[in-house]
C-alpha cells in the first residue's frame, strides 16, 4: 500500500482539497486501485458481478462501510490501545456492515438476496481492514474520509466494468435491459460469462489492461 500508518498528518492550514487530498481519491481509481494493483477484494469482484445492479449496490455498501469505518477509527485513533486495535477495528466495521445490511433488506430486498452473504463478508474485506490499519490509524478524519471514498470508488469502478462485460456478453443485457431484443436481434448469450470462470477471465483482462496502460512492471 502506498500510504503507511507513519505518514505525517495533514497540517491544520492545508486546504480541504489540497493536491495531497485529491490524490487520496484519484490514486485508488488508477495507479493504486485496490483490485487491479493491490489485488484486494477479488472474491466479491468474482461473485457479485453477473449483473450490474447488484454490483452497483455492493459498491455503495462497501463505500459506506469504508468511509464510516475510516472516519470513526480516525476519530478514536489516539484512544485505542495498540494491543486491541484490530478488535476495535472489527467492532466498528461490524457495526457499519450490520446497519448497511439492514438498510439493504429494507429498501432493496431482492438485490440484498442476490448479494447473499457477501454483504456480511465486508466485515473481513481486505480493502476495509487494510485502509483502517494503513491509513485511518495514522491520519485525521477528513483525509480518512477521502481515503475511504477513493478506495470505495476504485473498488466500485472495477466491479462495474466487470459486471458490464459479464452481463452484456452473458445475457445481452445492461442493468436488466435486453439490448439485443430491443433492436430486434437474437442473442444466445455466452454462458461462460455467467460462471466464476468467466469472471476470472474478465477480471484478469481488466487487470492486464489497467497495468499495461500505466506501464506497470513486476520488480
Amino acid at each position: 500500500m502506498s500510504t503507511e500508518v507513519a505518514e505525517v498528518e495533514v497540517k491544520k492550514s492545508e486546504p480541504l482539497f489540497s493536491k495531497r487530498n485529491k490524490k487520496l481519491i484519484s490514486n485508488p481509481l488508477d495507479i493504486d486501485n485496490p483490485i487491479t494493483v493491490q489485488v484486494l477484494g477479488i472474491c466479491s469482484a468474482l461473485a457479485v458481478t453477473t449483473q450490474m445492479k447488484p454490483a452497483l449496490v455492493m459498491t455503495l455498501a462497501l463505500s459506506v462501510v469504508t468511509i464510516s469505518s475510516n472516519v470513526l477509527i480516525s476519530a478514536m485513533r489516539n484512544a485505542i490501545p495498540s494491543r486491541i486495535r484490530i478488535i476495535v477495528q472489527l467492532a466498528v466495521v461490524s457495526l457499519s456492515v450490520i446497519l448497511v445490511d439492514q438498510v439493504l433488506k429494507a429498501y432493496v430486498y431482492e438485490v440484498s438476496k442476490q448479494l447473499s452473504v457477501f454483504v456480511g463478508l465486508i466485515i473481513t474485506n481486505c480493502i476495509v481492514m487494510g485502509r483502517l490499519e494503513a491509513f485511518a490509524m495514522g491520519n485525521k478524519p477528513w483525509p480518512s474520509f477521502l481515503d475511504g471514498l477513493g478506495n470505495g470508488l476504485g473498488y466500485g469502478l472495477i466491479l462495474m466494468v466487470v459486471a458490464f462485460f459479464r452481463e452484456f456478453l452473458g445475457s445481452g443485457a445492461i442493468f436488466g435491459f435486453k439490448v439485443f431484443e430491443a433492436i430486434g436481434l437474437h442473442y444466445q448469450g455466452n454462458g461462460l460469462m455467467l460462471l466464476p470462470a468467466g469472471a476470472c477471465v474478465v477480471v484478469g483482462v481488466v487487470i492486464w489492461v489497467q497495468r499495461s496502460l500505466n506501464g506497470y512492471r513486476e520488480h
